[in-house]
């Protein structure tokens, strides 16, 4: 089963303001590891609680790229929501530190 990835204008405006380098890393980790099995938890794949940025949180070293999974009718669909950068105990989400 294979799902469509969405970025919203936000999270593309995210990933556009890392180095070409970066974008490549966070971009080749959401089509490998979203594509197919988004909703299994893994090491690096996890369901977050309440927050304000989405259900779901993918690690990818030091990036978080935060999504939701859209199951509706014949549509199967992850949407990315927001991604960010995390450099010790703190998340930075578009040059802003954001809490969880």
């Amino acid at each position: 089963m294979t799902f469509a990835i969405d970025f919203t204008q936000t999270a593309a405006d995210h990933v556009r303001a890392f180095g070409k380098f970066e974008q490549q890393i966070v971009l080749g980790a959401v089509e490998e590891q979203l594509r197919h099995e988004p909703t299994t938890e893994t090491r690096n794949k996890r369901r977050l609680g309440p927050s304000a940025l989405s259900n779901w949180e993918l690690r990818v070293g030091n990036f978080r790229v935060f999504y939701e999974v859209i199951l509706e009718n014949e549509q199967q669909a992850v949407k990315i929501t927001a991604v960010g950068r995390k450099e010790h105990n703190k998340l930075y989400v578009g040059g802003k530190e954001t809490l969880l």
